[in-house]
């Protein structure tokens, strides 16, 4: 009779030979390091925009409000001439504002998306593999950034189609597309921090819809700074919405901007962001 064949022997983790028991009973250690991160990101927001696939009304929807302000509110102020705008039609002046409103309004509601995956299971599910936190928040983040940008590209032809006279630079142009996706990384993020602090979708809501009116009013998408009054002037300079808008201006009209402060503290917020929302992150899951 043939003898059985023998079992393989495996290294040990020094290195030595054993049985491999010991091997077999440990489980597989994951990558980790910086290169495995950009991968994860990459991922998690390939899984977030394969929703846009099955169901594009959200863009289609979302696409009235913009346009009603340019063609209503943006067309009769252009008449009146009742606000300042340094000699540029007034619409031209608005459509910058518009584009950083849309992005805004989509990006703020999105902790309503992970409070969702948190009640279906998904987020413990996603919590326990080996991606880090921060990659999962990042991701999302910018899922909510590209969502923004395919909402800004509607407002640029709108805005087209109504005579703005918008640059086509193509330098200008993807400038104008990091500007639209580092805000929104930043209030995506902002919106599933409060989700982590209310865990209710609810509350969430109730949040939302308390910060975006003045987060808006208070930045310079309507008016110029130097028309309000002292102490919104002091919170429109701690808004990055104003900074969007005014980096947008200066790349799509040309108008007086500060590129390098504008940008700077655009991409500080979206870190900011994506620290408080990661640190958040585990109490969705209790």
């Amino acid at each position: 009779m043939s003898e059985a064949p023998a079992a393989p022997r495996t290294a040990s983790a020094d290195g030595t030979p054993g049985d491999g028991t010991a091997l077999l009973l440990t489980p597989p250690v994951p990558r980790a390091g910086w290169r495995v991160l950009p991968a994860r990101v990459v991922a998690m927001c390939a899984v977030e925009l394969q929703k846009l696939r099955h169901d594009r009304t959200e863009l289609y929807t979302r696409a009235v409000q913009p346009a009603l302000w340019l063609l209503i509110f943006g067309q009769t102020f252009t008449r009146i001439r009742a606000i300042p705008t340094g000699g540029v039609p007034y619409i031209d002046y608005l459509a910058p504002g518009i584009i950083a409103q849309s992005a805004m309004f989509i990006a703020i509601f999105y902790g309503i998306q992970i409070i969702w995956e948190r009640d279906a299971g998904i987020l413990n599910k996603l919590l326990v593999t080996p991606t880090p936190r921060s990659a999962l928040i990042t991701g999302k983040a910018f899922a909510a950034g590209v969502k923004s940008l395919v909402q800004a590209v509607v407002v640029i032809v709108i805005a087209a189609l109504l005579g703005v006279a918008l640059t086509w630079n193509p330098l200008r142009l993807l400038g104008v597309a990091l500007a639209v996706v580092l805000a929104s990384v930043f209030f995506s993020c902002l919106s599933m921090t409060i989700a982590g602090i209310v865990l209710s979708r609810d509350r969430l809501m109730g949040f939302g819809q308390a910060i975006t009116m003045p987060l808006f009013f208070g930045s310079n998408a309507l008016y110029p700074v130097s028309v309000m009054p002292g102490w919104l002037q002091a919170v429109s300079k701690v808004n990055p919405l104003s900074y969007q808008v005014d980096a947008l201006r200066g790349l799509l009209l040309g108008t007086p901007a500060h590129p390098a402060a504008d940008f700077g503290v655009l991409a500080v917020a979206a870190a900011a962001g994506i620290t408080a929302a990661s640190a958040l992150l585990g109490r969705l899951a209790r």
